[in-house]
């Protein structure tokens, strides 16, 4: 489908629309997770089909398998959501257990190596710009959007992480438009995390009290 591989061109650089429109839709999932709209979830879906285009016309093998498991994560964390919803105190954030926050950490350590292991060993994949910084982005993608789908407040810690790798690593594979957002990201995460730590510490106040009475 020649669409997927249209472009404009802007201060002499080449821009895909679909990478245009899927950072787009990657922005708005930002702003819909800071309100915890069941939205979230469709709007990534469609946002990493775009990016998964837009990865595979610039050769970014590792960005293009983020976006493949963003599709699944999209779905898992739909449904957790929807689910939550239905629950009579509707969807809570929370910040994560310290047992969680170690599993997420050893799955972002543990992850990282061997994902980098494959890029490095399946040449196939043409890993050609730093296999540990794809595996690193590609690994952190998803235990951030896992995190996420379990409404843990840690996630947006997660996506910062990842943005400090993800700028160069974009620039570098020609995707400009991914790199200027990934800059955006950062104000947006920073906004998002505040808010949603706010609320997890307000729902917290609010059970000490009755805590103290059940004691």
């Amino acid at each position: 489908m020649s669409w997927l591989n249209a472009s404009f061109s802007l201060f002499g650089e080449k821009i895909l629309w679909t990478d245009l429109v899927g950072n787009v839709l990657s922005l708005a999932v930002v702003w819909l997770a800071m309100r915890k709209t069941l939205w979230t979830w469709p709007v990534q879906l469609t946002g990493a089909l775009l990016l998964l285009a837009a990865s595979l016309h610039a050769h970014a093998p590792g960005n293009a398998l983020k976006q493949v498991l963003f599709c699944a994560l999209a779905s898992y964390g739909w449904i957790m959501w929807a689910r939550g919803r239905r629950e009579e105190k509707g969807l809570l954030v929370r910040q994560a257990t310290v047992r969680e926050r170690v599993v997420l950490l050893a799955a972002l350590a543990l992850g990282t190596v061997a994902v980098a292991q494959l890029f490095i060993h399946l040449t196939w994949l043409q890993v050609a710009w730093s296999p540990w910084a794809n595996a690193y982005i590609f690994v952190g993608s998803a235990v951030a959007t896992f995190a996420q789908s379990r409404a843990l407040v840690d996630f947006w810690i997660i996506w910062v992480l990842v943005d400090l790798v993800g700028v160069p690593l974009a620039f570098k594979s020609g995707l400009y438009v991914s790199g200027a957002v990934y800059g955006l990201f950062f104000v947006m995460v920073m906004a998002g995390f505040r808010n949603w730590l706010r609320e997890s510490r307000e729902r917290n106040d609010l059970q000490e009290p009755n805590k103290a009475v059940t004691a």
